[in-house]
């Protein structure tokens, strides 16, 4: 199997093309710093992921910019600290600050000559508008949570986006999900036999992050550390044609 084997490439958004993690542990930097002791960074991340995943669970339906509101307020709940609404409604506007990767925009730029170019996200469609902007590239199809009314890893969302792709002539088997998180996305790929690439961002680092652990670690059909590196390995297989 080769990476130019595939028509189309499925990218999740968050933690894959923008850095969502510094984009959280920013937007928390104000009630984080009302405790003491502190939490690491670490343990900010894995108390929101918690909360997310949670929430997102309970109500599938609650568009990500709310959703998160109702994160803060878990979150300063559990850590015993004051806030106001419009500090939880800030933290929901939050994700159109949250910075690209490096190495994103450059990449999608190179990749979209030879793919159909695909977002599927857990986002709302307003704070995706900003993050969509910092990549520099047009999508072929995006889908987000808000779209389809549930959250990755429902398997609602990949067979929302198999079907947006079918009418542009794309089967399954053309497809490469290309992807951070085991939870969100390789577990659901994996469900529904869909190719994925597992962009392992978090390679030097301890733990999970901002995603909760699966119950088997899923497979992928090829694993980099960068979008960059997988850049490389599709120009490597070019040369060799």
């Amino acid at each position: 199997m080769r990476l130019t084997d595939f028509k189309a490439l499925t990218f999740d958004c968050y933690g894959t093309l923008i850095d969502w993690e510094s984009g959280i542990v920013a937007g928390l930097s104000a009630v984080v710093s009302l405790l003491d002791p502190a939490p690491t960074r670490d343990q900010v991340l894995e108390a929101h992921a918690r909360h997310e995943s949670y929430q997102q669970n309970a109500t599938p339906d609650m568009p990500y910019n709310r959703l998160l509101e109702v994160v803060y307020k878990r979150l300063a709940e559990e850590w015993g600290v004051s806030y106001t609404r419009e500090q939880a409604e800030a933290y929901g506007r939050s994700v159109r600050n949250w910075p690209a990767f490096p190495d994103s925009a450059s990449t999608l730029q190179y990749l979209k000559k030879y793919f159909k170019l695909v977002i599927i996200s857990n986002v709302d469609n307003e704070n995706f508008a900003y993050s969509h902007a910092r990549l520099h590239v047009p999508f072929d199809v995006v889908v987000t949570a808000e779209d389809v009314g549930s959250y990755k890893p429902s398997s609602r969302n990949f067979e929302y986006m198999l079907d947006a792709l079918s009418t542009l002539g794309v089967r399954k088997d053309e497809i490469l999900h290309v992807a951070d998180s085991m939870y969100h996305d390789h577990e659901p790929a994996n469900r529904l036999d869909i190719r994925s690439c597992w962009i392992h961002r978090r390679f030097e680092q301890r733990g999970l992050g901002a995603t909760i652990r699966t119950f088997a670690e899923p497979s992928v059909d090829f694993r980099f550390t960068s979008m960059a590196q997988f850049v490389k390995a599709h120009h490597e297989e070019l040369s060799r044609v």
